[in-house]
């Protein structure tokens, strides 16, 4: 782990020193230099990520979003704390506005979300990509970033930046999400990985999707509940993975349905998992209904099942119904 930050902190060091060269040396780049070199010299003594008020270890996920701190959250100062807040705030708003539009009918596909972080911030992706030069391709993407909070949030971000960066090149499937592997496992360390399905409605009704390690989505059709497991190993695991698809033909009224673990491994008071059977049961039972009222089915039912209990992780639910 020290290794990641002293390369983190090198970089940065670095930066700044071009900064200084090319625009001359000002208090706050002074300040910024002073600080990244205490920083390495934690590291050297071995006091890096431990707090200097308590000598307890720093939040880990705080330590990779800023590698220069130096105190844990119970010993932030007032002002400080204000700042996290608000950078939480801000980050929440940014995530937001990275979600694509709640309901879309397009080709002859309907489809809807729902979107709960457990915090301000979220590690699932949902994600609905139409590009608007080539009007017959809707790909749909569910993943989960491992962790919570806010590194799984910054990874999730990374994500939906690689996907909306090569996804008009044409690729294939198979082919997008292995070129997407590659990237996000070239710049994310090595014990963040995420699970992902991502596919491909066309307008014949035919869906071609890949599944790297996620929850397996369940197809409705004729009363009876399909589940596709997965295809791959999750993104991330290993740079140099090929991936393959399922392809399904979906008639009028037959829907799919993908969600992260935060619906299937919501706990009751007993401590029992909601589990994947009711979620397909629920599903048989709803076998008509609308994208929409099948994820308000699915939320009176979580609701209904855990009673007091609280989420212990985020939720995301997509259903995309044919016409």
């Amino acid at each position: 782990m020290d290794t990641y930050f002293r390369k983190q902190l090198d970089e940065r060091r670095a930066k700044l020193e071009n900064v200084v060269a090319e625009a001359g040396e000002t208090a706050e780049l002074a300040k910024l230099l002073r600080e990244v070199d205490s920083a390495l010299e934690r590291i050297e003594k071995g006091t890096y990520g431990l707090c200097e008020e308590c000598h307890e270890d720093i939040e880990k996920k705080r330590l990779i979003a800023d590698p220069l701190l130096r105190f844990c959250l119970e010993h932030l100062t007032p002002q400080q704390k204000n700042a996290f807040e608000e950078d939480l705030k801000l980050a929440s708003r940014i995530q937001n506005a990275l979600l694509p539009p709640k309901e879309m009918r397009i080709n002859g596909w309907e489809i809807n979300y729902y979107y709960e972080p457990l915090g301000p911030v979220s590690g699932d992706y949902c994600d609905l990509v139409h590009p608007h030069e080539k009007l017959e391709d809707l790909f749909f993407i569910m993943g989960d970033v491992s962790g919570k909070g806010v590194s799984a949030s910054m990874l999730m971000s990374n994500l939906h930046a690689i996907f909306h960066s090569i996804i008009d090149a044409g690729f294939s499937i198979d082919q997008l999400m292995t070129r997407a592997n590659r990237i996000f496992c070239e710049n994310t360390m090595p014990e963040f990985y995420a699970t992902l399905v991502c596919g491909k409605a066309y307008k014949s009704g035919e869906i071609e999707m890949c599944n790297a390690g996620h929850c397996p989505p369940l197809l409705m059709r004729n009363g009876e509940v399909t589940s596709f497991s997965s295809t791959g190993l999750p993104l991330g695991a290993f740079c140099s993975v090929k991936y393959s698809t399922t392809k399904i033909q979906l008639s009028p009224g037959e829907t799919l349905l993908l969600y992260t673990d935060g619906l299937s491994e919501v706990n009751n008071s007993a401590l029992e998992e909601y589990g994947t059977e009711r979620i397909k049961e629920l599903l048989q039972k709803h076998s008509s209904s609308t994208p929409q009222q099948l994820i308000q089915a699915y939320l009176r039912d979580v609701k209904s099942f855990k009673t007091d209990s609280a989420m212990t992780d985020d939720l995301t639910i997509m259903v995309i119904k044919r016409e």
